[in-house]
């Protein structure tokens, strides 16, 4: 069986504008913090960032001084195997005792021990030819936390 213990997820609420993301895990791989799972959702006005990051109280900390509303939520954390009908098998468990899931999100590990990121971008032809320009590799942001505790 998969091990299962609970996790304190983080539900932060960006404004819908580029930059802002970059600016929140920015301020937490800074400080070494790492995400366990995370995912985005996004209306007209803002984005809703849910996470799990491995130091609860450190990445609490972080997000504190950025000075964005957030709310905290205790979550199951399941390790699953990283093999087909794992994710069924606890969704099926649950379904069959009548546990409803409100909601779920996942990272998968690749092969090479490797995760993929899954990007929405608003202009995805713009997205694609820059990141085929650099051959996939990631250029460090400008410090855009500087002064934390205000945002810009």
């Amino acid at each position: 069986m998969s091990e299962v213990h609970t996790g304190t997820q983080f539900s932060v609420f960006l404004v819908n504008k580029p930059g802002i993301l970059a600016q929140v895990t920015r301020a937490l791989a800074d400080e070494k913090i790492n995400i366990v799972a995370m995912t985005l959702v996004d209306s007209q006005e803002h984005g809703v960032l849910r996470m799990v990051a491995e130091n609860p109280a450190a990445a609490r900390g972080v997000l504190g001084k950025l000075n964005l509303p957030m709310t905290e939520t205790e979550v199951l954390c399941v390790d699953l195997p990283n093999q087909s009908g794992a994710l069924a098998d606890i969704a099926g468990l649950l379904g069959e005792n009548h546990i409803n899931i409100n909601y779920a999100y996942c990272t998968s590990g690749a092969p090479g021990g490797r995760t993929t990121g899954v990007f929405k971008a608003g202009d995805h032809a713009k997205a694609q030819k820059l990141l085929e320009k650099s051959g996939g590799k990631v250029h460090k942001e400008p410090d855009l936390h500087r002064g934390r505790g205000r945002r810009g």
